[in-house]
């Protein structure tokens, strides 16, 4: 859905749990950092309203967007987290270099998520231009990194009722 049709920051707070007993990592990338630190201001005042604990969340920085995935493994690599925040912004710019970020970093991340069994969520903006970043980290469209904090939360929370839970693969 287009972000211009939905308000990034909308979720429903009554289906988020308590989240005194997780941990999350945020990895996030130091270029566009306007963008980037608004970004960790969102997802982590979201963590904080639904009572992550301070010493249970882990901030690793990075240079770019390219080094998110290899931030996010370390990152588990160092801190028992439940999920990984990785945040980033890729502003389009005159060449297509950032197709190759923008894909290097989303399969970097799966693969991470995948292999690790720890949710890694995709806080990477894509904007065409440097007005539309600021729309989307807290500007007029929400703040995306508070999307991808709700993104952990909810992915930690299924890691850990999966667990509970009787599951059956197939139909």
């Amino acid at each position: 859905m287009a972000s211009s049709l939905k308000n990034l920051s909308v979720y429903k707070e009554e289906q988020i749990p308590s989240l005194d007993s997780y941990s999350f990592g945020f990895v996030v990338a130091d270029w566009n950092e306007d963008i980037t630190h608004a970004l960790y201001q969102g997802a982590l005042e979201t963590l904080l309203k639904h009572g992550a604990k301070e010493e249970n969340i882990h901030l690793i920085q990075v240079p770019g967007a390219f080094e998110l995935p290899q931030g996010a493994r370390f990152l588990i690599a160092n801190h028992k987290v439940d999920a990984v925040i990785g945040l980033g912004c890729v502003i389009k710019g005159e060449t297509s270099h950032n197709e190759y970020i923008n894909q290097a970093v989303a399969l970097g991340l799966t693969n991470l998520g995948l292999n690790s069994g720890v949710p890694c969520t995709f806080g990477l903006l894509t904007p065409n231009d440097h007005q539309q970043a600021i729309d989307r980290a807290g500007g007029k469209y929400g703040n995306k990194g508070i999307e991808a904090a709700i993104t952990a939360i909810r992915m930690a929370e299924l890691k850990k009722s999966s667990k509970s839970q009787n599951t059956k693969i197939g139909f």
